[in-house]
């Protein structure tokens, strides 16, 4: 082979072996670029900005000092006393939260009747639930709270802002939104 030739080749070994190093890195790069994935965003889900953030804190904040106040008027046209608890809620017991307080780990049996504030029942059959652990509740937070004061076979009646009950939507059935109840509890 004419030494021109052998000059050729050469060469265009030492190009094609630098052209196998640039795809392989840039294989490598494209193979990395796709490992990094970024999150997938609902198109359902939206975002709150800063400002309609602070307006749906103020709404709440409103809301909640209204019903407190709508509370406590009803409170006072009632022959039963309610007592504040530090939760936000009423109960008719007084000085509940000086009894002995179940931990997180016990288990209870309960069961609740809900009504409105015109103290018209909402459903009519009880929602209760059997060995339920303090800690694992999927109620409301107030129901879970005044039970762990409540020995067996006793009976509370409270009253419970909407946000501390089902909120700002409701449940879809009977409670609408924004609605203040009052729940008769009973641990069995």
């Amino acid at each position: 082979m004419p030494k021109f030739f052998q000059t050729e080749v050469l060469s265009f070994r030492k190009a094609l072996y630098y052209m196998r190093k640039i795809i392989c890195v840039l294989s490598f790069a494209a193979i990395a670029s796709c490992a990094k994935q970024n999150p997938v965003q609902n198109p359902g889900e939206q975002f709150m900005s800063e400002s309609e953030m602070e307006v749906s804190k103020n709404r709440t904040k409103d809301l909640n000092n209204l019903e407190r106040t709508q509370i406590q008027d009803w409170i006072k046209s009632q022959d039963v006393k309610y007592y504040p608890m530090g939760m936000n809620y009423w109960v008719n017991i007084e000085n509940l939260e000086q009894k002995p307080r179940k931990n997180n780990g016990e288990k209870v049996s309960y069961q609740y009747v809900i009504y409105d504030f015109d103290r018209s029942k909402l459903y009519d059959t009880s929602i209760g639930n059997t060995d339920v652990v303090f800690g694992r509740f999927q109620e409301m937070d107030a129901v879970e709270d005044v039970i762990r004061y409540l020995n067996k076979g006793e009976e509370a009646e409270i009253l419970v802002p909407s946000v501390l009950a089902y909120g700002t939507y409701g449940d879809g059935k009977k409670i609408t939104n924004d609605m203040p109840l009052i729940i008769k509890v009973k641990v069995l």
